[in-house]
Formats: structure tokens, C-alpha cells, sequence
């Protein structure tokens, strides 16, 4: 990761009015003002107007990912929005460096009487490309997107799917320095959606990416840190665990004590333990219980648990659907019991983040940041994660 910041935003407010009335005399007063040369009112709140965007401040370097997360209204289209330069912030000052690739809207960029094909030339034309660009990627930005035998229909046809899909595909073939992108993957099937992943992994090398997702499964896939927008008003986490719990605990879930560290319980459980062992040689499993108090049985679940060293970095990251593997919550009392590994660490101390979700939702469960602590032992002098081949979760109290 480059230390290039290509994104600055500082102290960045945007307001709106609730009132259309109100809005439009607004309006005419600020061009008023503007015309004559007069000081305007842009920092003060008038009658019936509320702040969107309020005093947000961040830094995105080459190389980084930044989450956006908040509830529905919190602000983060309108941050985007502004980023992209559809809105002219009321305050403070945005600073992006490079070409801007911008993906903020299903169908946003396309004229629905125009094909595919000349669609890729238009969107393609925005975003900065010229036709002999375009002309030479134009094969692998149909063959990306999966439109060889509709490319030539209006995409006033194509689903919301297609839409995102071609979308997606042009905005990386541009080769942006900074690629924006709202809950836009949401709609893409599984197999698309990973092909994305690898190319945003691809991009990450020489670019910035904003993604803002309701998805925090997604966000703990790709961001590598997280800003939270509540009301909005920003809190930034370089971890994005506890962003994420941060965010959980925002959404109506009940938080616990656990020896100060950051546990959140959803809606679906009243109450839940943790158990590891706690000292591991070199090459043993690492066992986790996480005791779970259901309010009612479940759909299917899956496990996260990501593994950090002592400096903070990410030891290594495991999923349960990763390895088609997977529980039930029944209700009352569960065991469910994780299994990772073996675990080839070299020796040290590590620190756990845990979640539990629902496989259907994604809904948080359990969610647990830097909750324990492993020691592992007898490492050979050379190497650190070497080998971890699975993980796999089943529940002890069905069947009793």
C-alpha cells in the first residue's frame, strides 16, 4: 500500500430541506445573493432544513479500501454523491486526485433507448476513456460483464443485474485511481459477485475504493478500514471488526460485557459465552465453543473467525460457507462448537474476533471483537501462516 492519499475530504457538511415550498424560496434567495455578490447562508441552518452530511473528515490512500456503513438516511449516498461531484458540499473541502470511476446508482450513466454496445461507448466517454480505449477493451468488457447475446438490445430491458454487471465492468476497464461504488454489488448473483472481488483485489494494488454495503459480510471481505455514518455524523475504524460492532449495536442489538471488549447479541439471542483453548502447539486445532441462548430456532448459520497477531495485522480469516460448512440454532440452550485448522502459526500471541450469522440474512448473531486470547507454541524459526485448510461448525445440543 502506497502512502499517496487520493481521496481527502475535510470537515464536509451538506444540508437539504424537508419542505419543497421552503427549498425552492431557498433557492431563489441563494442565486439571489450569489448574482449580487452577497454573503450567503450555506453554513446556517434556515427554517426546515436538517444536516445530511455533518463535519466528516477522512483520508483514502492508494491501496486502501474504505467501507461506508450506516442505517437507511444515516448520509452515506449523499457523502458518495459528493465525492462524485453530483453535490457541491455546503461546507468544508473534498480532494481526490487521479481519474474517478463511479458506480452510485443501478443504471445511473446509461440511456435506456441506446444498446449495450453503444452504452459502453457513452458510459466509456465519461469516465475519461477514448474510442481507441474503448475499441480495445471492448471485447473484455462484454465478456466481463456476460452480455455477448444482449449487447446489442436497449438496456431498457436489461435487469437490474445487467445493469450492474456492464456497469461494473466499465468503470474498472477505465483503470480508475479512485472507483466509488453504492450497494451496488448487492444484486449481482454469487458467481459474479466474486469475479468482482478478485478484480477490486486486482485494483487495489494502484487505486482507491469506496464501497458503502449493508452487507457487513461484504464489508469484512474487502474494506481495510470502515467509516460509520450515524445521523450523519462519522466515526472511523482502522478495525473494521469493531466498525462493524459499532454498527450492530447501532441497529437495535443488545451489547455485553466481556472484559471490555467490543460483543454485541442480536436480536435473535439473549445471551452467549465463549470457550477456546487457549494454549496451542504448533500444528493442533483451535477449538472455539460459543454458548448461545436462542430466542427461537433458526435458519442455517455460518461462523467467521479471523485471527489476529500482536500488532494487528490479520493472522488469517475463516468462514464456514467458504467450506460448505454449517449449523442450526434451536431454541433455548446451543453448543456450538467450531473447529479451525490445524493451525501452522508461528509462536506468539494472538487475539480472536468471532461472529456468528444467519446464512440467509446475513443478520449478526453473535458478534465479538478481540474477545480472546491464544498463545501457540513450538513453531519451527521460519514462517507464519502456513497451512489452514478448513473449518467446519456443528451444534451439540441437537440431537440430545
Amino acid at each position: 500500500m502506497s502512502d499517496e492519499v487520493l481521496i481527502k475530504v475535510e470537515n464536509v457538511s451538506k444540508k437539504f430541506c424537508k419542505s419543497l415550498k421552503q427549498s425552492m424560496l431557498y433557492g431563489i434567495e441563494d442565486i439571489t445573493r450569489d448574482t449580487l455578490n452577497l454573503k450567503t447562508t450555506s453554513e446556517i441552518l434556515r427554517k426546515d432544513e436538517f444536516w445530511a452530511v455533518d463535519d466528516v473528515s477522512f483520508e483514502v490512500k492508494r491501496g486502501e479500501c474504505l467501507g461506508i456503513i450506516g442505517r437507511n438516511g444515516a448520509g452515506k449516498s449523499t457523502l458518495l454523491k459528493m465525492l462524485n461531484g453530483i453535490f457541491m458540499p455546503d461546507k468544508g473541502k473534498i480532494t481526490i486526485k487521479g481519474k474517478v470511476g463511479a458506480l452510485i446508482e443501478v443504471g445511473a450513466g446509461f440511456h435506456p433507448m441506446l444498446t449495450g454496445r453503444e452504452n459502453i461507448y457513452v458510459n466509456g466517454s465519461i469516465l475519461g476513456m477514448s474510442k481507441q480505449e474503448i475499441d480495445s477493451k471492448f471485447d473484455e468488457i462484454v465478456a466481463f460483464a456476460e452480455l455477448d447475446e444482449f449487447i446489442d438490445m436497449p438496456v431498457k430491458h436489461y435487469s437490474s443485474g445487467m445493469y450492474v454487471r456492464l456497469g461494473f465492468a466499465i468503470a474498472v476497464q477505465s483503470k480508475p485511481d479512485v472507483l466509488i461504488l453504492d450497494e451496488v454489488l448487492a444484486v449481482g448473483d454469487v458467481a459474479f459477485r466474486a469475479k468482482c472481488y478478485q478484480r477490486l483485489s486486482d485494483l487495489f494494488k494502484n487505486a482507491s475504493v469506496i464501497m458503502v454495503s449493508h452487507d457487513m459480510s461484504q464489508i469484512g471481505q474487502v474494506a481495510s478500514k470502515v467509516l460509520l455514518l450515524q445521523s450523519g455524523k462519522s466515526s472511523t475504524y482502522d478495525d473494521v471488526c469493531l466498525g462493524v460492532s459499532e454498527y450492530n449495536v447501532e441497529n437495535n442489538v443488545k451489547k455485553i460485557s466481556s472484559n471490555d471488549k467490543a460483543v454485541s447479541l442480536g436480536n435473535s439471542a439473549q445471551d452467549a459465552s465463549i470457550e477456546i483453548n487457549k494454549d496451542l502447539y504448533y500444528g493442533e486445532f483451535l477449538d472455539v465453543i460459543i454458548n448461545i441462548n436462542a430466542v427461537n430456532s433458526s435458519q442455517y448459520i455460518d461462523a467467521r473467525i479471523t485471527v489476529y497477531a500482536n500488532d494487528q495485522t490479520t493472522a488469517f480469516d475463516c468462514h464456514t460457507r467458504a467450506h460448505n460448512s454449517s449449523t442450526q440454532l434451536i431454541h433455548g440452550s446451543n453448543r456450538l462448537r467450531a473447529r479451525v485448522g490445524p493451525v501452522f502459526l508461528k509462536s506468539g500471541n494472538y487475539s480472536l474476533s468471532i461472529a456468528i450469522l444467519n446464512r440467509e440474512n446475513n443478520e449478526h448473531i453473535y458478534w465479538g471483537t478481540h474477545i480472546k486470547t491464544i498463545t501457540v507454541n513450538g513453531s519451527p524459526p521460519y514462517g507464519s501462516a502456513i497451512y489452514l485448510p478448513k473449518i467446519q461448525i456443528n451444534n451439540e445440543k441437537i440431537g440430545e
